[in-house]
């Protein structure tokens, strides 16, 4: 049961690390005006979420549960349960920036096709739209009065 609950706590930490990192990367080629996906930026990430996840079952192992922490076996682990998640949310992050990207371009990059999505997704709360209208109408009123 402790080894169940050590593997729980480092999967948790191996999802919101994949998460995390795959979004700043992301970031990061979006201002250094990166067109295609970088490989460096894949190891390091994988690197970082290695050492997150090792990091914290380690803790779990050695602090918590009190039991020995075999460093290559659990690297060999941790590797094998780091790779299918971050395949999978890289594809899934790709596909979110593919559907709602702002714009496509034709093939002679001339003609520029704004996304129905994407300008679908920015839409406003009606309350605020509600909420500028009250705010014009006082403002309307108050010079009125003067």
């Amino acid at each position: 049961m402790n080894t169940i609950l050590t593997y729980f706590v480092s999967l948790f930490v191996i999802v919101i690390s994949v998460f995390t990192t795959l979004y700043i990367k992301s970031e990061l080629e979006r201002v250094l005006h990166e067109k295609t996906d970088t490989v460096p930026f894949h190891i390091c990430n994988i690197v970082i979420i290695l050492m997150a996840s090792l990091l914290a079952h380690a803790v779990m192992a050695k602090y918590v549960i009190g039991t020995e922490f075999d460093l290559i076996r659990q690297l060999v682990i941790h590797v094998c349960m780091i790779l299918p998640i971050y395949i999978l949310g890289h594809f899934g992050i790709e596909k979110y920036k593919s559907i709602y990207r702002k714009y496509m371009t034709t093939e002679h990059r001339k003609v520029v096709v704004l996304n129905e999505k994407y300008l679908k997704k920015k839409k406003r709360f009606s309350k605020l739209n509600k909420y500028n209208a009250v705010s014009k109408e006082k403002q309307r009123k108050r010079y009125y009065i003067k």
